[in-house]
């Protein structure tokens, strides 16, 4: 396990979510507002996490961490899109694209 693990748990999460079909489903718009603080929520997380991965890693490694998370990660997308679509979608999808960006950029920099 490791950062391709990371990759393709949040790739489950924008699947499974189907932000474009939730969006249309919810008749919901883009919050170019809300996309931009979560991508800066998972810079800031990564850039916490730096500071000490090995800690990070042995938490993550933890199969119940790694499902609690794409569990709670899915219903927030489901209450988000009852509750505030625009918003917590808009949020969630900025963050995912942000952690997926910055994924590629750590693999290509690797090589």
């Amino acid at each position: 396990m490791g950062t391709l693990m990371d990759a393709i748990l949040a790739l489950f999460v924008l699947a499974v979510a189907s932000f474009v079909f939730v969006f249309v489903l919810v008749d919901a718009s883009l919050s170019v507002f809300a996309a931009l603080v979560g991508g800066l929520g998972t810079i800031g997380f990564e850039l916490l996490a730096y500071r000490d991965p090995q800690t990070v890693r042995e938490y993550w490694e933890r199969p119940v961490v790694q499902v609690g998370s794409v569990v709670l990660a899915l219903g927030g997308v489901a209450a988000g899109a009852v509750v505030a679509p625009s918003s917590v979608l808009s949020f969630v999808l900025g963050s995912l694209v942000t952690y997926l960006g910055f994924y590629c950029a750590m693999v290509l920099w690797r090589r």
